[in-house]
């Protein structure tokens, strides 16, 4: 006689387990070549290839970049990068050829809100 309580069991699906490419606030994460992410116009930090980059690049090759960059669509092609500078970096020091990327249409004021706010002391 077989047990009936395996019918009980409700596994839970890949998405509930590992989530879905869509944020809470609906917006998607797009993985976008990093030969087509542009630096922000005057970005006022200076992205250093020193022992903190080698660690974000060995990161990076182990477990991927684990939080996107927010891009936004630049005018000549490609995106610009809001927030993402160092990401993109240990990219292309790791020799990968992608990254995660949210993208919003942002004026000059609120990219620079964002890119600032992003900032880790």
């Amino acid at each position: 006689m077989k047990s009936k309580s395996a019918q009980k069991v409700k596994l839970a699906s890949y998405d509930d387990l590992f989530g879905t490419s869509e944020l809470v606030s609906g917006e998607a994460v797009t993985s976008v070549l990093v030969s087509q992410l542009h630096p922000f116009k005057g970005h006022p930090f200076r992205v250093a290839d020193d022992a903190k980059m080698q660690e974000t690049v060995e990161s990076v090759k182990q477990h991927g970049v684990l939080v996107p960059g927010i891009v936004r669509p630049y005018p000549d092609g490609g995106y610009e990068i809001i927030s993402g500078h160092r990401r993109r970096r240990a990219c292309e020091l790791a020799g990968i050829e992608e990254m995660p990327v949210i993208i919003r249409n942002l004026d000059d004021d609120a990219a620079t809100v964002i890119m600032v706010d992003a900032v880790r002391p």
